[in-house]
């Protein structure tokens, strides 16, 4: 499902300095895989590149047997539509949008039709505990409820690939836990790969690999 090689990430100044150095990495298809590793030690990077959000220096990185470093930006925008789903620290929810509108935004964007929407999106909500909460606005929702928002945003167009950014990291330990026994759940029950990024070794142990990462390399893989 994920296969980079050789993937390097520099940024050019007086002196030089890499995000990534010559990474190989391969995960396999319906994997949930944590990335650990100190502050700068390229997590986040890497989570970039996976997703198509920044372009590595060197190297090629394959999803689903495209090569995200080859293709256009209408392409690259294409694939990240409807093939990886994003789900980040501060949720990143549009504040003036409904839960439902929030969720629905991609099939809007995907140029779904209007008919297939509505019980695709209600149905997902319901899938993550929030039938209620159709018409409520992100600030009338909690840290947690919100997070469960956007995991559905992610979700909706049911891609090959979630990516996950400390998607606990903004939330206390109760609503964290909720967040990792869904995104477990939802796993388990989709199938889809998960990636992981993470600083909590409590986030790590729901996955079934760790990647451990430091100074821009791999340093293992279990």
């Amino acid at each position: 499902m994920i296969e980079l090689r050789g993937v390097t990430k520099e940024y050019p100044g007086k002196k030089s300095v890499f995000a990534l150095r010559d990474v190989d990495l391969d995960i396999a298809a319906g994997e949930m895989v944590s990335i650990m590793g100190p502050s700068g030690s390229g997590k986040s990077t890497l989570l970039n590149i996976l997703g198509g959000l920044d372009q590595p220096t060197c190297g090629s990185v394959k999803i689903a047997g495209s090569d995200l470093t080859t293709l256009n930006d209408e392409a690259l925008t294409r694939m990240r539509r409807e093939r990886i789903g994003f789900v980040f620290q501060f949720f990143n929810l549009i504040s003036t949008l409904t839960a439902f509108e929030n969720v629905a935004l991609p099939m809007y964007l995907a140029g779904k039709p209007r008919k297939e929407i509505r019980p695709k999106v209600s149905a997902m909500l319901n899938s993550v505990g929030l039938a209620e909460r159709e018409t409520h606005l992100p600030e009338e929702l909690s840290g947690g409820e919100q997070q469960r928002v956007a995991i559905a945003r992610a979700l909706i167009l049911k891609p090959q690939v979630i990516l996950a950014d400390e998607p606990t990291g903004n939330l206390d330990s109760h609503n964290g836990e909720e967040i990792l026994e869904l995104l477990k759940a939802l796993h388990d029950h989709l199938a889809t790969t998960i990636v992981l990024v993470t600083h909590d070794a409590r986030a790590a142990g729901y996955c079934t690999r760790r990647i451990h990462m430091g100074d821009g390399r791999i340093t293992s893989a279990a």
